[in-house]
């Protein structure tokens, strides 16, 4: 473990044989490119593929520090983010506010090393061409946001931490099934002023006691890594194919922001079998068959736990509007978007006054 430690610190340094500049990851390729002189290298993948960690050793603290390493963070004490700088990182804003972060307030940390990340599939300039398509279509958005939206340093892109968790689930359950049957039920109703009796079909549900045993792995289960006070990676952009993860390797971080988790391993393992039992009574409910299903009870185990420490793309940009800050969201593997946005006031106002007056010359015309 210390030995694959040491080799993941050993390539944090990538700089170019031909001018010495950095070396910057290529999103949609396994490249990294010098951008001076066009110098590419090809990114090696470890042959043992992605890291699955045994979950039970790292919930112990000795445990965690068999496979971490120590990174240096830099705190946004405005929105409460935390952000790994490499040496080389030269922007010294907040990627959630844009708050200046100081270089001097750099400090030391240890993290579980990830096992897998998802690199980038597209660069900056893609995601700031999503980004304004999104805002120029946007109705009623004030003229300075569109301004905002044509400076491509507005977009950063960012690493997010998520924890995933594997196991091999067994449960038992209770419950009952319920099956429908329909029945002729008479009523009373008024044909041409005349009181007629009809019949009509009502379902009802035959209930009968159930219980078994589900068992199954469960794979992947996607538990988020960090707080955000402020500015929530929204759920909409969150649909990341985990298939494509590939195994870490730090030169997919080169040239982008990596935000260190905030939510402890043991907090997210808490989640993940929340899910879990979730997942249980689904399986549940398929075994017990019919047309609907009622789980009681369900007594879930979990075994052979493993976890991987994981890092997912996104684009994000903000900005200040009205001594107000609004963020965008790019999803950096699908290109969906989603964020918040300002309105102006006078737009809406004059289209209001615009409907008004269309109002008013048709009833105008109309008499």
């Amino acid at each position: 473990m210390e030995e694959e430690a040491n080799k993941v610190v050993s390539e944090r340094k990538k700089s170019c044989v031909n001018c010495g500049a950095e070396l910057k990851y290529k999103p949609g390729t396994t490249q990294i490119t010098c951008e001076y002189c066009g110098h590419e290298e090809t990114i090696v993948q470890h042959q043992d593929g992605l890291q699955e960690l045994d979950l039970i050793p790292y919930l112990d603290e000795m445990g965690s520090q068999s496979h971490s390493e120590e990174i240096m963070m830099l705190h946004c004490k405005n929105c409460g983010a935390n952000q790994h700088i490499e040496e080389n990182y030269k922007s010294l804003h907040c990627v959630y506010c844009t708050m200046p972060l100081i270089i001097e307030d750099a400090y030391k940390e240890d993290w579980i090393l990830p096992g897998a990340v998802l690199p980038f599939q597209f660069d900056q300039k893609k995601s700031h061409q999503i980004f304004s398509k999104w805002v120029k279509g946007l109705w009623f958005a004030p003229n300075n946001l569109k301004k905002a939206a044509l400076d491509p340093q507005k977009t950063k892109g960012l690493y997010l931490p998520y924890w995933t968790f594997d196991a091999q689930l067994y449960a038992s359950y209770t419950g009952q099934r319920g099956d429908y049957y329909y029945v002729s039920v008479p009523y009373t109703t008024k044909v041409n002023g005349k009181t007629v009796q009809r019949t009509r079909q009502e379902r009802r549900t035959r209930w009968t006691p159930a219980r078994g045993n589900v068992n199954g792995f469960v794979d992947d289960t996607l538990i988020k890594a960090s707080h955000q006070r402020k500015n929530t990676i929204p759920q909409k952009i969150s649909n990341w194919n985990l298939n494509a993860l590939e195994a870490f390797n730090t030169s997919f971080l080169s040239g982008f922001v990596t935000e260190k988790y905030t939510i402890p391993l043991k907090d997210g393992h808490l989640s993940s079998t929340k899910e879990a039992e979730k997942i249980a009574i689904t399986w549940a409910k398929r075994d017990i068959g019919g047309d609907t299903q009622r789980v009681n009870s369900v007594d879930m185990s979990l075994s052979e736990e493993t976890f991987k420490h994981i890092l997912l793309p996104v684009y994000i940009s903000a900005y200040q509007y009205n001594g107000k800050k609004y963020n965008f969201f790019v999803n950096g593997q699908t290109g969906s978007i989603s964020g918040n946005r300002p309105y102006s006031f006078w737009k809406i106002f004059f289209f209001v006054l615009f409907i008004i007056m269309i109002i008013l010359v048709l009833v105008m015309l109309s008499k």
